[in-house]
């Protein structure tokens, strides 16, 4: 799994004119899932993402996480996070997972999500073609791969 999350201070998804999920201070989640991904990969990234000290402390030093400062997180599923661009300037995208693999991972990835932070995410809709709008606070932008970890 590959993504990539941005501190925001506010962020939504928009399907067909119509807001389909809102938050204000926290993290907008980007999500690219290939085939090889499993269950593994999804606690790493939720206990990651959900303790990622990005927020400023009393001290303006970012040393709190999501939880810490009772913030949102949406999830949006991004397939386009799992392309190859080594040949050509044409990016294949024969990494990500079809449907079948990805649609599961991506509700159980929500699911974990929502059970870490203890509240709801919002998401967008897996295989839509979405409107997602944010402003990028800081800007803050972390990008994570669970088969890199170093």
């Amino acid at each position: 799994m590959r993504v990539v999350v941005q501190r925001v201070s506010e962020a939504s998804v928009t399907i067909n004119n119509i807001v389909k999920s809102k938050i204000g201070i926290g993290l907008l989640v980007l999500l690219g899932i290939e085939e090889a991904d499993s269950q593994q990969d999804i606690d790493w990234l939720v206990k990651k993402i959900a303790n990622l000290r990005v927020f400023n402390d009393e001290n303006g030093v970012m040393n709190r996480s999501v939880i810490d400062v009772d913030g949102e997180i949406i999830v949006v599923s991004q397939f386009t996070l799992m392309a190859s661009y080594k040949k050509g300037n044409r990016p294949s995208y024969i990494r990500a997972a079809g449907h079948g693999i990805a649609v599961p991972l991506y509700e159980n990835f929500c699911a974990a999500m929502s059970r870490e932070l203890g509240k709801t995410v919002g998401t967008g809709e897996f295989g839509a073609d979405m409107q997602v709008s944010l402003i990028n606070d800081g800007p803050v932008t972390i990008c994570m791969d669970t088969h890199n970890k170093e």
